[in-house]
């Protein structure tokens, strides 16, 4: 029976809350059903027999850098040794590039062909730099000025390849802007005019990731959905896969309203042997509300593989069932080559925001563990549908819970501790809790787990080395009757008062300051005799005996219950009875009382797992926040956006950090060898090359963005490489 068919009968009620219909009219979730289902479930690890045997791989494969991602299957691992433990202590600057034609956060990782280096700039140029020397060797302008607002207009924005050609076309560099998917010659910069439209192909749903090459098909992923096939000759479309299956689709049944999202907005890698591409697809859309696409929600949240030259899916797994939480898988699946039950096998990883990690064999998408499914929560809004199961996973080791516990409330100091603590006492939490109207929910997930840097592999040992934040989310809910004015009608004289007497502890927009509560949702929780017996006695730092008359005190409940109020933003427009009826409140975090993360450190990480094993061999605190340093605490880490690579030298190299620093570990223990500070904090992975006889490590050092340092944003490529003797 089709899903769609099933909630025909009990759902009618949550599709009319789609379309503004007050939320009591429909119906909640039985707890005691959900509640009696077996607390666990496991989808079975693949059996021996099932197993993709490894295929060879050469280390010479793993000397150049001709994709973002290092090579096709994402390793970011450079057989390069010159550069070991034993010197990179000796590590300089070889060259600064600056672009100087503005200031803004690149998160493209440069690729290294011929000796030139490619990559974008803040202008939205595309620039070849001598690799060697940092001179720059052509300029291209390839942003759409008129259109400039849209993240997808940044050139190669997190990611290009190059194409060696064939015996009747030209080599090419293949990068993403703005609706269109660009070719041009390497050496110099011009479009390649049998490309498409004169050097460059529409893709309908925007240009985002890098894309891979397999044999004469160019595949990549639009930023807003999709998976589109490309003729790396031509330009042509050979196919495109709806990453929100539709109509008689596989799939469809999984979505019961509107359906968007699941796009790919952090990339894919490709099996060069099989021809197999791997994506990851993110969460279903709008955020945190469900209620208008009831179901699993397919392909949001998956692993998707498919046949490259064909578009044909082959396989999908799925991390978080209907996700209300933005909890994206995120990560370009990395291929990876581990050791199970005695033999050498090929897998492909799923890393996500939820802190998950699982690995996958790479031609069923079975796991290699097994995977432990959790009951979870009844929704708690009207309307809305949780699945009634979660992964609540063993192995491999999570990077980290998407639960939060109130025993990891900060103890940083007294102060702190206390203000975070009244904040965790009215908010709910919990394994994959739902939200509540009006009440703040607390997980680790926006900024938990992995990010779409992803993670580097050490090939010969098929150990991974991701980075990781732990950061808590505090996402409220609300109605869209509780959402702020339309700001072309003028403030009633409610709002007058709130504002004047209010404003400065609840915020202007009552979604509450440091520990002052927030009043969204307020109906839900108290009444009109409860708010004036408030205001008479005061609670906390609230003064009792608000100087108000009735009438103005009527007024202020008329504003804070959200009776007769002008129109909400967006009401009365064409598209607000396709709406759901509730939004959140925007992607908050749990801070304390100077911004730091409230939860105890560390709070950004580089993780090493034996993949083999699914065990984390070690995991240390990366980044440094001098002002705690002064203060004499213990290196937290920071907020971490930037990913890894790893060199046979036995070092990781990542930067991503608010202390704007490159850093390399020893591969092995995790222990930091060297750092450098860079005029701008590091916003992508580092790249590794060979040229002019020495081995470099360039980092794109722009700054701005979620890590933007103290520096702001900027505008250099900073390569590093031993100093000449």
């Amino acid at each position: 029976m089709k899903l769609r068919t099933f909630f025909l009968r009990g759902w009618l009620g949550s599709m009319m809350v789609a379309g503004g219909v007050g939320a009591a009219s429909a119906p909640i979730e039985d707890a005691q059903a959900r509640a009696a289902l077996p607390e666990f479930k496991y989808i079975p690890a693949a059996e021996p027999g099932e197993l993709t045997r490894a295929s060879a791989l050469s280390s010479e494969s793993f000397r150049g850098w001709s994709r973002s991602q290092g090579d096709n299957g994402a390793r970011r691992y450079s057989a390069l040794t010159q550069i070991t433990r034993d010197n990179v202590r000796d590590l300089e600057v070889a060259w600064t590039y600056r672009a100087g034609d503005g200031a803004a956060n690149i998160q493209c990782t440069p690729i290294i062909v011929d000796g030139l280096l490619y990559a974008p700039t803040p202008g939205r140029a595309m620039v070849a730099i001598d690799a060697a020397t940092g001179v720059e060797r052509w300029r291209k302008q390839v942003g759409d000025g008129a259109r400039a607002g849209r993240i997808q207009d940044v050139p190669a924005r997190r990611g290009l390849v190059y194409w060696p050609g064939d015996a009747s076309n030209a080599p090419r560099i293949l990068f993403g802007s703005g609706d269109w998917i660009h070719a041009v010659n390497p050496k110099t910069g011009e479009s390649l005019r049998q490309f498409g439209d004169g050097g460059r192909a529409p893709i309908p749903t925007g240009a985002t990731a890098s894309g891979a090459i397999y044999r004469h098909v160019f595949v990549t992923a639009g930023v807003s959905g999709d998976i589109y096939g490309f003729d790396v000759r031509t330009g042509k479309t050979l196919w495109r896969f709806h990453s929100v299956a539709r109509g008689e689709e596989f799939g469809a049944d999984t979505w019961d309203g509107p359906q968007a999202g699941a796009n790919g907005w952090s990339g894919l890698s490709l099996d060069d042997d099989r021809g197999i591409a791997f994506v990851a697809l993110g969460a279903p859309r709008p955020d945190m509300v469900g209620v208008g696409r009831l179901g699993d929600n397919l392909f949001s949240n998956c692993v998707l593989a498919i046949d490259v030259l064909t578009g044909r899916r082959l396989w999908h797994f799925q991390d978080v069932r209907h996700d209300i939480w933005d909890l994206d898988v995120c990560a370009p699946p990395n291929l990876v080559t581990i050791t199970k039950d005695g033999q050498r096998i090929d897998v492909v990883t799923c890393m996500a925001k939820s802190g998950h990690l699982f690995v996958l064999d790479r031609l069923s998408g079975k796991p290699i563990f097994p995977v432990r499914l959790r009951r979870a929560p009844v929704s708690k809004l009207p309307g809305e549908r949780t699945s009634p199961y979660q992964p609540d996973p063993e192995l491999p080791e999570p990077l980290s819970r998407m639960e939060f516990n109130p025993a990891d409330i900060t103890d940083r100091t007294p102060e702190a501790r206390a203000f975070v603590q009244k904040i965790v006492e009215r908010s709910s939490y919990g394994f994959f809790e739902p939200f509540t109207e009006g009440k703040p929910t607390l997980y680790i997930g926006s900024r938990g787990g992995a990010e779409w840097s992803g993670a580097a592999v050490d090939v010969p040992t098929g150990r991974l080395y991701v980075t990781s934040n732990r950061w808590v989310s505090r996402i409220t809910v609300l109605t869209n009757s509780d959402r702020e004015r339309d700001p072309r009608y003028p403030a009633t004289a409610g709002e007058k008062h709130y504002t004047l007497h209010c404003a400065a502890c609840h915020g202007p927009t009552r979604t509450g300051v440091g520990i002052a509560p927030p009043l969204v949702g307020l109906k839900t929780r108290m009444n009109d005799a409860d708010v004036l017996a408030l205001l008479a006695a005061g609670r906390g730092a609230m003064p009792a005996n608000l100087i108000l008359t009735a009438d103005e005190k009527r007024e202020l409940l008329d504003y804070l219950f959200r009776r007769n109020q002008p129109p909400s933003r967006g009401a009365g427009t064409a598209e607000a009875s396709d709406r759901p009826q509730y939004v959140f409140d925007g992607f908050g975090f749990l801070t304390d009382h100077e911004g730091y993360p409230g939860i105890k450190p560390p709070w950004g990480l580089l993780n090493c797992y034996d993949l083999s094993t699914g065990k984390a061999l070690w995991r240390v605190p990366l980044g440094e926040l001098d002002a705690l340093t002064k203060q004499g605490v213990p290196i937290t880490g920071s907020q971490t956006l930037g990913g890894a690579s790893v060199t046979a030298g036995g070092l990781v190299f990542v930067a991503g950090t608010e202390d704007e620093k490159l850093r390399a570990f020893d591969a092995d223990t995790g222990r930091e060898l060297w750092s450098a500070k860079l005029p701008f904090a590091g916003t992508a992975a580092p790249a590794v090359y060979e040229a002019d006889g020495r081995q470099f490590i360039v980092i794109t050092s722009t700054g701005g963005g979620r890590v933007g340092g103290a520096s702001g944003p900027g505008d250099a490529y900073v390569a590093f490489a031993l100093k000449r003797r």
